[in-house]
């Protein structure tokens, strides 16, 4: 997984009038949640801000990141757990991270990539995609920047779905039932079916 840097600092003051003003000064209100559980035995967030400018890079990305977060000189790795946008200007409004270390699993979306041309688009099909990311569960070290899929042999009609594939050292959290991609079929497909079909009966 690619890294990138971020300097935040610890939020003096939490709660919505505070956020406003945080995004006033180009800041972002966020959360990082680690290992530290509450009271109600969930993760404990701990509050701070950082520069929209710096997380621009890591949220507006079809990559996936690992953050190396500086809050205040206490540096934390983590990956972005949730984002929230502004229902009309879909500006950022605020990040929650968690916390990673290099043993411990983690689940997260990795972007899908099709390689190869399927059998299916050679007979005239459209080669269609349905899912852009596929979670899987992996100490990050062990987690690729994309997920590559074969679909060489793809056949006119037929999906490959998440349970037939399989990628060493991940453990595969979506759905078995998901379909990834599929090859339809055309206009330009059906003609040449029923042609071929016309032909064998001559």
């Amino acid at each position: 997984m690619k890294e990138i840097s971020v300097k935040g600092q610890k939020r003096a003051a939490t709660g919505k009038k505070a956020s406003k003003q945080l995004r006033k000064e180009g800041m972002v209100p966020c959360n990082i949640y680690g290992e530290k559980k509450g009271e109600n035995g969930l993760p404990e967030a701990f509050a701070f801000c950082a520069p929209f400018t710096e997380l621009r890079k890591a949220v507006y990305s079809p990559d996936v990141y690992v953050v190396n977060l500086d809050i205040d000189g206490d540096v934390r790795k983590a990956v972005i757990k949730e984002l929230q946008f502004h229902p009309t200007t879909d500006a950022l409004m605020h990040a929650d991270f968690y916390e990673v270390n290099e043993t411990k699993p983690i689940t997260i979306g990795i972007p899908v990539k099709l390689n190869g041309l399927a059998q299916g688009v050679r007979d005239g099909g459209k080669l269609n995609l349905s899912i852009r990311k596929i979670n899987v569960t992996a100490p990050y070290k062990q987690i690729p920047e994309i997920l590559n899929i074969d679909v060489t042999d793809l056949q006119l009609g037929k999906a490959i779905k998440v349970g037939a594939l399989s990628f060493e050292g991940l453990e595969i959290a979506t759905s078995p039932e998901v379909v990834v991609c599929s090859v339809k079929a055309t206009r330009a497909s059906r003609s040449a079916a029923s042609a071929a079909e016309s032909e064998e009966q001559a």
